[in-house]
């Protein structure tokens, strides 16, 4: 059973707690309006992005369609360089399969670089339930994590994106800091003191951003370099990766890291980009042991459906950096570890719609999202497509609404019957307006529906809905006096010519 569920409160409570967070909404927002100018930029440096997509969107549907045999084919190239491969179906046997590795291996103490993967499965408190064992995520924004408590991500990239200087500050104090919140000299001393936990490591365990099949090794891109100092300096290490995180060759892994890096943090390439795998015969860093975890969890339930096209994602991030709802609940609002429009389709798909039901309907569906994937997921239509298998699904009874949506048709088609609604259309809605002074945040000349009846309550709660103009200022009106003024203008000049 997946366990991706953060948060086990109802979806509308997680909004209200997200709401109150200021900083966190704050936050986002910089790192959003910071991402549109940088992304954008590094793209553009390849050439025509267009033709990239197109070429990462195959490389991953591809490599879906003939998952089975590019699995096969990792997994034995792994084994011929005397690593190990664990096929898991669920997390279950996951962590099982790990913690079996700790106990054979007599590992008292793990590192960890980031993952989502690991974070999917719980494998830290997991691996914490094994007697004299400590577990030390090395990543420093998992760092900081990891010492507030196990507090949730919310972002993919930037998992620390609602924490502030001053509460890291806090969390450092804790370790014996006693320095300022300057990030500068924080991250000094999370250096220093993460770097004792390196050379003292007995296992090493990693996530996997590409999986190489024909050389059987794992490419890992990071900008802080923990990740191949996890790998280094342990006699054994442990991969952990979702199984549609696979490249035929490394020929392909040159283009997805390409894509990943412009598409994440608008950077030509990170600071680290690593190919590993078990050591080689005569150097002296790398694991002695390797073992590679391939996870299922749910994944195959999207293979031959509709939702398929979710795995070709590469966790990118790039989807959350445009999101207007994402912007506005951050990511602890989806009670998932894959928040934003990804996480919206593929939190339904690995962990049902009983308990991920909501997020489907947590979209504008304005397509912003499918625009910048740089595989071409189609998200939107995706989220759309999650709403109609649940509607099937639960059986919804929606003659009402189409009952409305008739009524509407009818308005709508007939002209007499719509001039009657637009002249209507003001007065009718004086009961639920409210106008206040027209400023940046309310341009609304007419004012704005406050408190819609029960059946809108929902849309205006969170939005603001502007109120109908006056029949006599609205569009058509003034579209009417325009005309007839340019045409008494233009017969005007063709009297006086």
């Amino acid at each position: 059973m997946a366990s991706i569920s953060t948060n086990s409160e109802p979806f509308l409570t997680r909004v209200k707690e997200a709401e109150k967070d200021k900083f966190m909404q704050a936050s986002v927002a910089k790192a959003q309006d910071a991402q549109w100018e940088k992304r954008p930029a590094a793209r553009q440096e390849l050439g025509n992005w267009e033709d990239w997509r197109n070429l990462g969107e195959q490389i991953r549907q591809h490599v879906i369609k003939y998952l089975p045999d590019y699995l096969e084919e990792f997994s034995n190239n792994v084994e011929k360089r005397g690593g190990h491969v664990f096929f898991a179906k669920t997390d279950q046997e996951a962590t099982d399969y790990i913690k079996k590795i700790v106990e054979k291996k007599h590992a008292h103490k793990i590192v960890k670089s980031k993952s989502m993967v690991t974070t999917e499965i719980n494998l830290d408190k997991e691996l914490l339930k094994i007697p004299d064992t400590s577990v030390l995520e090395t990543d420093l924004a998992e760092f900081i994590l990891e010492e507030d408590n196990w507090d949730e991500p919310t972002h993919i990239v930037f998992p620390t994106l609602h924490k502030n200087r001053d509460q890291i500050q806090k969390i450092f104090q804790k370790l014996g800091y006693k320095g300022s919140n300057e990030p500068g000299e924080m991250a000094k001393f999370a250096r220093h003191y993460l770097r004792e936990s390196f050379l003292k490591a007995d296992l090493g365990i990693t996530g996997c951003n590409f999986a190489i099949a024909d050389q059987g090794m794992i490419n890992l891109v990071t900008n802080e370099g923990n990740a191949d100092l996890t790998m280094a300096i342990p006699e054994t290490q442990v991969v952990v990766m979702g199984m549609e995180r696979i490249v035929p060759s490394l020929k392909e892994a040159e283009v997805m890291d390409n894509m990943l890096s412009r598409s994440a943090v608008g950077q030509k390439l990170t600071s680290y980009c690593t190919f590993a795998g078990p050591q080689v015969a005569g150097e002296s860093d790398g694991p002695n042991d390797f073992y590679v975890v391939i996870l299922d969890n749910g994944r195959s339930n999207a293979l031959g459906t509709d939702f398929e096209p979710v795995l070709q994602c590469i966790r990118c991030g790039s989807c959350l950096n445009v999101c207007p709802v994402y912007r506005h609940i951050g990511g602890h609002g989806y009670g998932s570890i894959y928040p934003g429009p990804i996480g919206a389709v593929l939190s339904p798909v690995i962990g049902g719609y009983d308990k991920f039901g909501d997020l489907p309907f947590a979209c504008s569906l304005n397509a912003a999202c499918t625009a910048t994937c740089p595989v071409k997921i189609p998200l939107h239509k995706l989220l759309i497509k999650h709403r109609e298998v649940m509607i099937d699904k639960m059986k919804v009874d929606h003659s009402f609404n189409n009952t409305l949506m008739k009524v509407a048709g009818v308005g709508t088609a007939k002209p007499i019957l719509f001039k009657i609604a637009l002249g209507g259309a003001y007065l009718g809605s004086a009961p639920l307006s409210r106008r206040s002074q027209t400023s940046v945040e309310n341009m609304y000349q007419f004012g704005h529906i406050e408190k819609a009846p029960s059946l809108a309550k929902g849309w205006t709660d969170v939005r603001s809905l502007p109120r109908p103009a006056k029949h006599s200022e609205n569009f058509r009106s003034w579209y009417k006096q325009h005309e007839a003024a340019r045409k008494a203008a233009q017969k005007g000049g063709e009297i006086d010519g």
